[in-house]
């Protein structure tokens, strides 16, 4: 999925004529962008020799899920792969990924190693951990890459910016919840599948470089309300009653934590500095709760449907998500 940034599309491009040891098609979509990235795209890579492109236009940025969704509709490959056009993969990306879905019809999904574009030394994310609000967070974000997620395992989900999934999970689970627009999406996504019986591999040989927050920003308004937002919407549709009664506790916690890590110029509040920009921070995530409240009567409806699918039980969903829960220090005092 691309809108704009033509700059970082020709590098994600570049970075799949690379690929070795596995033949794939490209799907672009356009997200209605105004600079020169189609332009782009037709003279640099849409001839001989480079890379089988197919493109699919939007007069306007329909976010990050319809345009995936667009994506997933317009192949009927057994396996697709997500790459954000800010994010550049190494030459073993794909194959590796195809790797975890040998031998193992359970697996859905599979996770990339993400780091941190402008240090690469530094880990952006290695499969996701979630608080039981509803909050997730890469693992391992931050972290220096000392080889510690080096092993193939089980992760709760993939991020969405470097990921592949099984095309009959998809068709089975359904795509992108489009409510959300962007961020939270592929923890909605990963939770529905494994409510439905599926399971994600983390491979560490699958390694992307990821420019982070090069869509709007890590300081953003706009994505931090959706962040909160979609976090609301993720646990109303999804968490199971045992963990939905208590949210609103486990939100208070995370924001006192927050704020006493912001005090101390820690964690992502902590990086916006002076009084003025900590305030503005935190009424985005007010403006975030006040969003998702118009959207909740939907949420239920969605909840209920959830049922057609299920596999794991209540109680199963609820282990599942405390197995693989960030802790509250992680959360709040962690940044890149």
């Amino acid at each position: 999925m691309n809108w704009n940034r033509s700059h970082l599309l020709r590098s994600c491009l570049e970075s799949l004529c690379r690929q070795k040891g596995v033949r794939f098609d490209v799907i672009l979509v356009d997200n209605g962008s105004t600079d020169n990235s189609l332009e782009m795209v037709e003279t640099e890579f849409q001839r001989p020799g480079r890379l089988a492109i197919t493109v699919i236009r939007n007069a306007v940025n329909l976010g990050f899920c319809a345009a995936n969704n667009q994506g997933f509709a317009a192949t009927e490959a057994e396996f697709v792969a997500l790459l954000n056009n800010d994010a550049e993969a190494e030459a073993e990306w794909l194959a590796s990924l195809l790797a975890a879905f040998e031998g193992r019809p359970d697996i859905g999904m599979a996770a990339s190693k993400i780091l941190v574009w402008e240090d690469p030394s530094k880990i952006d994310k290695a499969g996701h951990l979630i608080y039981p609000d509803g909050q997730n967070r890469g693992r391992g974000s931050g972290e220096t890459d000392r080889g510690q997620y080096d092993q193939v395992e089980e992760v709760i989900w993939p991020d969405g910016c470097a990921a592949m999934y099984r095309r009959e999970m998809i068709r089975k689970v359904g795509g992108f919840d489009e409510d959300f627009f962007a961020y939270a999406d592929d923890a909605e996504l990963g939770l529905r599948a494994r409510i439905a019986g599926w399971s994600c591999l983390y491979m560490p040989r699958a390694v992307v470089r990821h420019h982070r927050g090069a869509t709007l920003g890590v300081r953003s308004r706009r994505r931090l309300e959706l962040i909160e937002r979609n976090r609301v919407l993720l646990a109303v549709k999804l968490f199971p009653w045992s963990l939905l009664w208590l949210n609103v506790m486990y939100y208070g916690m995370r924001v006192i934590a927050g704020l006493w890590a912001a005090v101390r110029r820690r964690g992502e509040i902590g990086k916006h500095r002076g009084g003025a920009a900590k305030v503005e921070a935190m009424l985005a995530l007010l403006s975030g709760d006040l969003q998702a409240m118009r959207l909740l009567p939907r949420m239920w409806r969605k909840r209920r449907e959830l049922e057609s699918i299920r596999k794991l039980t209540p109680s199963e969903t609820r282990e599942l998500i405390l197995r693989f829960r960030i802790s509250l220090k992680e959360l709040t005092e962690q940044a890149i």
